[in-house]
């Protein structure tokens, strides 16, 4: 029962500072194994103040799927994502299972300030309150896509188009020959981490501008498209 999740697991149930009270944060959380250590991460990140959206993978198991929607429906600042992908990695279903949950949370009516992307083996080093500070202190209007131009290693990820096959069961991305024209509006293309921290005005303007938009549709064969499509829209000019 719901009541004997909260009890046992100790999830906090009301803010603990006014300052994080006044100040939401959004959760982007992609999941498809370990429920356990799911749990653990969501109870060490979870404050009533916050919401939080769940992505699971369409791969996983029925009863896994399951067990993630018991726990969520015991929170009203929890929710599965709307549109689930079918995620493979390194491949173009990673991104866009981000922005499924980003549509939900701009839609959301909790008015959250900064959204961060983990996956299910992630755990937090620091508290909710030491984050909010370090937002409001450092980052204050800005987002955190650590990244540089994009390496000529690294050129092969955006230059080739890549091909979704699967081998033994297990779907892989594999370069074809074809190669892919240049990326829309003369955009630089800049590579980085996967991982962010975005405002919600940067999160909105992602799902509404053209460039973004063009450039989201371009990256489709691209490898391991999130590495360099929120890094290069964080370059844009404004």
């Amino acid at each position: 029962s719901c009541s004997t999740v909260l009890k046992t697991l100790h999830f906090i149930t009301s803010p603990l500072s006014d300052e994080e009270g006044n100040f939401s944060l959004a959760y982007i959380i992609t999941i498809h194994k370990e429920l356990e250590m799911f749990v653990k991460l969501l109870r060490a990140i979870y404050m009533p103040q916050n919401i939080y959206c769940i992505h699971i993978d369409e791969n996983s198991p029925r009863d896994y799927k399951t067990a993630v929607q018991n726990i969520v429906n015991c929170f009203e600042n929890i929710f599965i994502s709307s549109k689930r992908e079918h995620v493979v990695y390194a491949g173009f279903s990673r991104l866009q299972a981000d922005i499924n949950c980003m549509r939900d949370l701009v839609n959301s009516k909790v008015q959250w300030n900064y959204v961060i992307n983990l996956c299910g083996q992630d755990f937090p080093l620091k508290t909710n309150k030491e984050i909010v500070q370090h937002m409001k202190s450092k980052w204050n209007g800005k987002n955190i896509t650590p990244g540089i131009i994009q390496p000529l290693h690294m050129k092969h990820r955006t230059q080739l188009s890549y091909k979704e096959y699967v081998h033994s069961g297990v779907p892989y991305l594999y370069p074809g020959k074809t190669m892919k024209a240049k990326p829309p509006h003369n955009l630089t293309i800049y590579f980085g981490s996967a991982y962010y921290v975005l405002t919600k005005e940067f999160v909105e303007f992602t799902l509404t501008d053209a460039r973004a938009k063009d450039l989201l549709e371009w990256s489709r064969d691209t490898y391991s498209p999130d590495e360099h499509y929120w890094v290069t829209l964080n370059r844009l000019p404004g």
